[in-house]
């Protein structure tokens, strides 16, 4: 691409993954190299499945674990620590190459403390001509300042707050 941009999916409401992996399907539609990688996220989801059955979007997944992260023992918090330091040369591998880059969770990996803001500042300095997409809660100030598009998820009504849990092939 001629310039690339970074972009921001944050905020508490609902949508953010979801807008990300839309974004993913239009590039691979049009035939750009499309990588994912998924922070935080061990529960089989719809997209997952889908994008397994695109040949131009790659996923790799952080962890498998199917917790909450604050409901992870201090030895799955590290083991978790040391895959987000497995995937970042992979991830640096791609930039230049690959058109797009989601970092899904990101956000939130950076707010729990398993990724670390200079890590992902380092990729998005050296993306090259990678357009850059960082999902999650949180987005720290320091990434907001930098980046090109940012967009705040806001929650105004929520089913959730009727007791209404996450359902297949909508929420996951």
């Amino acid at each position: 691409m001629e310039k690339s941009y970074v972009q921001v999916y944050t905020g508490n409401g609902k949508g953010k993954t979801t807008a990300a992996i839309g974004l993913a399907m239009r590039a691979a539609g049009r035939g750009l190299a499309v990588k994912i990688v998924q922070f935080l996220k061990g529960r089989d989801t719809g997209e997952m499945f889908m994008i397994e059955k695109i040949d131009n979007i790659e996923l790799k997944r952080v962890s498998d674990c199917k917790k909450f992260f604050r409901d992870l023992s201090d030895q799955e918090r590290s083991a978790m620590r040391q895959h987000v330091a497995d995937i970042l040369p992979v991830i640096e591998s791609w930039l230049g190459s690959a058109d797009l880059v989601i970092l899904d969770e990101s956000m939130a990996a950076v707010s729990v403390g398993i990724l670390k803001l200079d890590e992902l500042m380092h990729i998005i300095n050296n993306r090259g001509g990678t357009e850059i997409v960082l999902t999650g809660r949180d987005a720290p100030a320091e990434i907001i300042g930098i980046a090109d598009l940012v967009t705040e998820m806001r929650d105004v009504k929520h089913y959730l707050q009727d007791g209404v849990m996450a359902r297949k092939g909508i929420e996951y």
